[in-house]
């Protein structure tokens, strides 16, 4: 069976490299996206079996459009792809119920070999990622008794706002690109920087640079 596959990342060249590498080995690639929201809506659409992000996307990031297509779509299988392989985005990743997370570097060796996994219900990790991951978890297990890490302090839809407010959209842009009021978009926005207590679109930017959702 030819396994149905989403694609979004918003380089067509890297799209286009990938699209071509899944169709010579047989997947069914049946919608592309260059924004996580685009992504998003196309997974509601056509519901594939599995949904392959570029982490690191415009408007909605890889990481949460993930997370709102495991709601919308509870049977696509998501996988990130990434150039990091630092702890955090994968240990974050897995959390957000991410099923597979390959490194760009490596894709043409392992994003085959992920889908193939994670569409039988395996967990799939690229290699050089994989030690970070057991290095990780190893150390949470030596502390038990440790504090758990607070729970982030933004609701999806803030992230969502941070995100936007850090790509330089302005409140009325963000209200049409989200589909909500203008003094709806005001609204987060002053929630965010209240909840972060930061209070200038500089500050917004490092923070959404440091938590992942948009490249420096």
């Amino acid at each position: 069976m030819r396994i149905s596959t989403l694609l979004a990342d918003d380089h067509v060249i890297v799209r286009d490299g990938l699209k071509n590498l899944l169709l010579r080995e047989g997947f069914d690639v049946i919608a592309e996206a260059s924004d996580g929201q685009e992504a998003v809506r196309l997974a509601k659409e056509f519901r594939p079996a599995i949904a392959v992000l570029d982490i690191f996307m415009p408007l909605l990031n890889g990481l949460d459009a993930a997370r709102q297509i495991n709601k919308i779509s509870p049977q696509t299988k998501t996988i990130l792809l990434t150039m990091y392989n630092e702890d955090q985005y994968v240990l974050e990743a897995l959390k957000a119920g991410v099923c597979g997370y390959v490194l760009k570097t490596q894709a043409s060796q392992d994003l085959v070999q992920a889908i193939r996994k994670v569409s039988q219900g395996s967990i799939y990790l690229s290699p050089a990622v994989t030690g970070a991951v057991v290095k990780a978890y190893l150390e949470q297990g030596e502390h038990p008794s440790a504090p758990s890490a607070p729970s982030a302090p933004l609701t999806p839809r803030e992230r969502e706002v941070l995100q936007l407010v850090a790509e330089g959209k302005s409140t009325k842009e963000i209200a049409q690109i989200l589909e909500i009021g203008v003094k709806t978009a005001e609204t987060h926005r002053t929630n965010v920087m209240k909840k972060l207590d930061i209070h200038e679109a500089a500050g917004l930017v490092r923070y959404a640079i440091r938590h992942g959702l948009i490249q420096p």
